[in-house]
């Protein structure tokens, strides 16, 4: 019993020391061995409730890897810290459990394939369902590791994840050897073609990374670091004073050359924010565009909070809060583009927080929770999205940006589709400030150097706290604004057209794992209806 917590503690520690950005993904490639072998422990044991005992032991282990990697959730949302922990570790925990179950319906290497398959499809449906909660997909553990990763312009993170698990296999093979033959000599020459899988794809990577070719056009960019308190200071201020911070911070930074200055999230929310339908001619609406004319080039992509009501005695829509009898509001967190040649396009965040920004199956939990699960995120009100991943155009350069708020910039195929209508490079205004000064702010700004990778775009970055950052479409961090200072960073932003192979095809490993993951368990029914005959 004790040598199974060790292995147990062993994959949990690993794991978390593989997690940016403080970790390194080195370990990743080794950090399921332990856990695996217990499994196949298990399997010929003679213990009973054997998939229990996989599933509780498994929990254990990455119980341990989602709170040291995703503790600081804890800061903004005590509930969805714990929601967002507890049901994770359940989940991966399950891919486990079904893991052992192929093992008495497969080969070893058949149980390997599924098990991959299927962690690959798990991590694809984290993408796209109401709990959605991507944070640990593995392939984003290399963020911090660019060099490593260059190729996921032709994968998408999903390649990392497949890198990881594949070679995890490979060593657990070995591993199993050695035990049988306990010599050190084999297993250090058995372990020389996984060896050769960490370095191949590195070295692939690396040739990519020299060859890329230099942006022939760029754009000037300023993004702000407004440095206000989220929970106190911030719903204190008007937006008559954040407008003003805007123009301390920004106005003797620009020159003729500047096209854009971008703020942070929700950056203009005074109260309930803007009416949708009356902002465009609105006092506050024309003196940001006054601002903005006193310069020659110059646009503003500021994040701002709308709201749209309505008048009905049913729901207007499915994401609209009811505030008395007859009458329902919209709320947006939204991006918006503004300049004095033309009328001001508004892109709404379409990938919420779980629990924060929206209700997970509302149709469903609403009658019978009410605004329960909202109450315990952290707000009373869901927002609003949209379908279409709007990119805004320059009124005078007619260069095309990608205006992504948030949450959304950890979500691969999410993010190309801005790059398929046409984003030359990317504006993703963020307010990390909930967190702290932990390692979510930190992880989320890594993970936007995986969407820089994957589409070969350029990223300008506005935090309110930190991280404000420049990113080239290497995915290197050409220059930033520490975390809680206040401030303004400047940059010429390389411009792209073309389009990468992950662009072009998505998650097409994904969706090759859930083919695979549907194949394997229409065999496995197949063959125990064929044993019960």
């Amino acid at each position: 019993m004790k040598q199974n917590y060790i292995l147990i503690l062993l994959t949990g520690v690993l794991l978390s020391l593989g997690w940016p950005t403080y970790g390194s993904p080195i370990f990743l490639f080794i950090a399921l061995v332990p856990l695996f072998d217990f499994v196949h422990q298990v399997k010929n044991s003679s213990i009973k409730n054997k998939n229990i005992t996989v599933f509780g032991y498994s929990y254990l282990a990455f119980l341990i890897w989602n709170i040291c990697t995703t503790w600081w959730i804890f800061n903004s949302s005590p509930f969805g810290g714990a929601f967002a922990i507890i049901c994770n570790s359940s989940f991966y925990a399950i891919l486990i459990t079904l893991y052992h179950w192929s093992l008495s319906r497969f080969s070893k290497t058949g149980a390997s394939v599924f098990l991959i398959a299927t962690w690959i499809s798990f991590e694809k449906f984290h993408l796209i369902w109401d709990f959605s909660w991507p944070w640990l997909n593995l392939g984003n553990a290399f963020s911090e590791y660019i060099y490593w990763i260059q190729w996921y312009e032709y994968t998408g993170v999903f390649g990392g994840t497949l890198w990881v698990l594949v070679l995890n296999f490979f060593f657990l093979f070995q591993y199993q050897k050695y035990k049988e033959s306990k010599s050190i000599k084999s297993l250090l020459k058995n372990s020389i073609p996984g060896l050769l899988g960490i370095a191949l794809p590195i070295a692939f990577s690396l040739i990519i990374f020299a060859n890329q070719d230099t942006p022939q056009e760029y754009t000037e960019v300023i993004v702000i670091q407004p440095n206000i308190d989220p929970y106190n200071e911030k719903y204190q201020l008007t937006n008559d004073d954040f407008r003003n911070t805007l123009i301390d911070l920004s106005s003797k930074k620009i020159s003729p050359k500047t096209f854009y200055l971008i703020t942070p999230e929700t950056f203009f929310s005074q109260g309930a924010g803007f009416d949708i339908d009356t902002f465009e001619n609105s006092q506050f609406n024309n003196s940001l565009k006054n601002y903005i004319s006193s310069f020659e080039n110059l646009t503003l992509l500021a994040g701002t909070q709308f709201y749209k009501i309505h008048r009905s005695e049913k729901e207007p829509t499915e994401t609209a809060n009811k505030i008395r009898d007859g009458f329902w509001v919209d709320y947006y967190n939204s991006a918006i583009q503004i300049d004095s040649n033309q009328k001001s396009p508004i892109y709404h965040k379409s990938k919420l927080v779980v629990g924060v920004e929206n209700m997970p199956y509302k149709s469903f939990f609403k009658p019978l929770l009410g605004e329960f699960l909202l109450n315990l995120g952290g707000t009373v009100s869901s927002r609003s999205t949209q379908k279409i991943r709007t990119v805004f155009k320059h009124s005078t350069q007619g260069t095309l940006t990608a205006p992504i708020i948030c949450y959304e910039s950890i979500y691969g195929e999410f993010v190309t589709q801005y790059t398929l209508n046409g984003a030359q490079f990317f504006s993703i205004l963020t307010n990390d400030a909930w967190w702290g000064n932990t390692q979510g702010h930190k992880q989320l700004l890594s993970y936007a150097r995986l969407r820089a990778i994957e589409n070969r775009r350029a990223i300008a970055r506005s935090a309110n706290t930190g991280i404000s950052a420049f990113i080239d479409a290497q995915g290197k961090i050409t220059s930033s604004i520490a975390y809680n200072e206040k401030g303004a960073l400047k940059s010429s932003v390389g411009l792209n057209s073309e389009l990468t192979f992950y662009t072009q095809y998505g998650d097409y490993i994904a969706r090759i794992s859930n083919f695979t993951f549907f194949l394997l368990i229409l065999a496995a029914f197949g063959n125990f209806f064929r044993r019960k005959k």
